[in-house]
């Protein structure tokens, strides 16, 4: 029965919405408790928690812009989606979405600048200065979301005149889907950069690790082991980033291709699946991180104690 399968997508995102607000919401929480404990104590704070806390903020604004534009296009005809609401949908949608992705690309610089080893100097000058290589990556990064935001704002000012010829001055069913095409395109190239910069990064790390093999085989197992099991973790954690970022990459494209169909349901099943990115990876990070998964122990270790407590009820 087609009439069931808008349901079916509907359930999965918010599945995926409420597990990206948990796990992301879960980060932020731990982070921010982390950070202060470390100010009243070292008067200093992790760089790695400042990206993760920034992260997980922007990821959770990612998911709500994206449930606010699921509404209205699953419950709103197109005749009532306003010029004022695809602005401020689409911009959100861009500003959220691209620190989202280079607050993540930030954390693979991080990993690989910390973990990876190399002799050439100018590495070296950049590992001693990792937190300077990280903030200029994302004032750099600005840049490409003002030039983002003002190609979307083209696009916006474009369909609106031609949707404007219409008498009834409204989008149409089959004007509304093809603004995915227009806006999501540049959207699809500007986050294509810093997908570029982590798959950099990712492969300096496998070649690290194979320098760093060969060069420590004389070497004492025990800092062979060490080091060569920082750089599996790090790896470990960018190919999952850079797997959950090729479905994101996918699902832009499917949307787009569905747009130039004017197929609803595809479109509403690729804005689903948008959301596994930023859903999913919270996940993993919380697995990769000690303090987050020493945190979430203590959570079950404490719902599980709450719940043997609890005084059964005739």
């Amino acid at each position: 029965d087609l009439t069931i399968i808008p349901s079916i997508f509907a359930t999965f995102f918010i599945v995926e919405f409420v597990m990206g607000n948990l796990g992301n919401g879960f980060i932020a929480l731990v982070n921010s408790v982390v950070n202060i404990v470390d100010w009243v104590k070292r008067r200093n704070i992790s760089s790695v928690d400042h990206i993760l806390t920034a992260l997980a903020v922007s990821r959770i604004s990612v998911l709500w812009v994206v449930f606010v534009d699921w509404y209205f296009f699953a419950v709103y005809p197109a005749s009532l989606i306003t010029e004022c609401i695809i602005r401020i949908i689409y911009i959100s949608w861009t500003v959220t979405n691209h620190f989202s992705i280079w607050l993540a690309t930030s954390l693979s610089i991080f990993y690989f600048l910390k973990i990876a080893v190399f002799s050439n100097s100018m590495f070296i000058y950049l590992k001693w200065r990792f937190k300077k290589v990280v903030s200029m990556a994302m004032l750099l990064s600005l840049f490409l979301l003002f030039l983002n935001i003002l190609m979307i704002n083209t696009h916006i000012n474009t369909m609106i005149n031609e949707s404007r010829r219409n008498a009834s001055y409204t989008f149409t069913e089959s004007t509304y889907p093809q603004f995915f095409r227009f806006l999501l395109f540049p959207s699809f190239i500007f986050t294509f950069i810093p997908f570029i910069v982590s798959l950099t990064a990712f492969l300096l790390l496998i070649f690290s690790l194979w320098r760093h093999l060969k060069n420590m085989q004389h070497s004492t197992k025990r800092c062979r082991d060490i080091s060569t099991t920082a750089h599996i973790k790090a790896l470990q954690i960018v190919v999952v980033f850079l797997m959950l970022y090729i479905c994101f990459f996918l699902s832009i494209v499917v949307v787009v291709w569905a747009s130039e169909l004017e197929n609803i349901q595809i479109i509403l099943f690729a804005k689903a699946t948008l959301t596994i990115f930023p859903a999913v990876h919270s996940c993993v990070q919380i697995l990769g991180h000690s303090k987050l998964r020493q945190a979430l122990h203590s959570v079950v270790q404490w719902v599980r104690f709450r719940s043997d407590k609890r005084p059964l009820h005739p």
